[in-house]
């Protein structure tokens, strides 16, 4: 080996090994999502009376679900300053720092006083750390999928940034499951007293378990070859609008059906099952994580698809399949039926694991290396404010009002938003991201 050779290869940036990328992307997003479903679930059975309490039930659930919508307003602002450290000094330290935002306010939600012994201030504190949560998100996702894109073949990238997506339908799990056992094993008064605290106090051990997967990772080849040729940009949410403003807005566009399927099929689902259907929490709950297993079984096949055939193929197809499940809300779900209930929840969280799939790999591949992370962040935690943030709330409104078959008029208009904006941008499958 002569000098040219020993110096390229000393140039040359670490390789982390495909296990430890598909586990560091896998259990970072899986904490994350974790902690957002946990403060999802509690928004919908618990807070209502403990921190928004009313003499109108509704109110109480409206401000409830209120305060669930705060934390997709931190997540632009968490892509903005989580993607400004990612794309300066590397997506690893910049990943462990949002893992441990979240974490944080996640845990502290589990020790806060209620109403009832703090007043006003229990439910400001608690907007507060939800604030937080979604700060800690916005900079988690995008970081996540560059981890896993970044170190990805480049036939294979839709295949590996479907990775972090799976933490999505696992982190769901992990935290149903977890409500399952607390709601079976103590009173409802019990659970209202203080088992709604213990998922959040858990969110603990899952970080340190993410902390010590993640600060064992090198650095992505792709970004450490970027910051040896001296490739970033001093303010990279300048450049970002600068250069690419169009494609954040069409990508949060494209994928803002994503968040109002997974939302009205779980949180609000939830709050409509339990009150207008008179389902039991535990029963629905239950029924949840079994549709939720079809989301998990989606998002790996439209990773394979994507990459076989090109992201927007199967993602225009998802999101025709998505505004079926919204025409279908109200024979399906307004029927009361727990058969129909089930295909309504079973095919509106498969087409949620179709359209999730490949945006892991197909909006960092729409941004160049010096602006991705806060790109592809801004385009995905934009699109959470269009479709989730009120999705929630805005269907408890139209059924209220309105009859449940107008969720799903929402639901569907939102797929057709979702469609024409990704008709406007590129096919990325065989593009270079170096």
């Amino acid at each position: 080996m002569g000098p040219a050779d020993l110096s390229t290869t000393r140039a040359a940036p670490p390789t982390n090994p495909t296990g430890k990328v598909a586990a560091a992307s896998l259990i970072g997003t899986t904490i994350e999502f974790y902690d957002f479903y946990v403060y999802a679930t509690a928004a919908v059975l618990v807070f209502p009376q403990l921190f928004f309490p009313s003499d109108n039930d509704t109110a109480a659930a409206l401000a409830s679900l209120a305060s669930f919508a705060i934390a997709f307003v931190a997540r632009p602002i968490g892509s903005v300053v989580f993607g400004h450290f990612g794309d300066r000094i590397g997506r690893k330290t910049t990943l462990v720092a949002a893992l441990l935002v979240m974490g944080i306010s996640t845990v502290l939600i589990g020790v806060l006083p209620t109403h009832a012994s703090a007043g006003t201030l229990a439910p400001v504190l608690l907007c507060v750390l939800r604030f937080g949560q979604g700060f800690g998100l916005g900079g988690e996702w995008g970081g996540a999928a560059l981890l896993a894109t970044e170190n990805a073949p480049a036939n294979r990238r839709a295949l590996y940034g479907m990775f972090p997506q799976l933490g999505a339908p696992l982190g769901f799990i992990i935290a149903n499951t977890l409500f399952i056992v607390l709601s079976s094993t103590m009173s409802d008064a019990t659970f209202t007293a203080w088992g709604w605290r213990v998922p959040f106090l858990l969110s603990a051990v899952l970080v340190v378990l993410g902390l010590w997967i993640r600060l064992s990772l090198a650095e992505t080849p792709i970004f450490a070859k970027a910051l040896s040729e001296n490739r970033q940009v001093r303010v990279p949410v300048a450049e970002t609008f600068r250069s690419s403003w169009r494609i954040v807005v069409l990508g949060a566009f494209s994928v803002m059906l994503t968040y109002t399927l997974f939302y009205l099929t779980t949180t609000w689902s939830l709050s409509y099952g339990t009150k207008a259907l008179a389902y039991s929490r535990h029963d629905f709950l239950l029924m949840l994580c079994v549709a939720v297993l079809f989301m998990a079984a989606a998002t790996p096949l439209s990773g394979i698809l994507s990459d076989r055939f090109g992201r927007r193929p199967v993602l225009a197809t998802a999101m025709v399949g998505g505004a079926v499940v919204g025409l279908l809300t109200g024979p399906l779900l307004g029927s009361g039926s727990t058969a129909l209930v089930m295909v309504w929840l079973c095919a509106g969280l498969f087409f949620m694991g179709l359209v999730f799939g490949p945006i892991g790999a197909y909006l960092p591949e729409l941004f160049p290396t010096n602006v991705r992370y806060t790109g592809a962040s801004l385009a995905f935690n934009c699109g959470s404010i269009l479709g989730a943030s009120l999705a929630p709330y805005t269907a408890v409104k139209l059924a209220a009002a309105h009859g449940v078959g107008w969720v799903g008029f929402y639901l569907a208009g939102t797929a057709v938003v979702s469609l024409v904006a990704l008709s406007l941008l590129r096919e990325t499958r065989t593009s270079s991201i170096s």
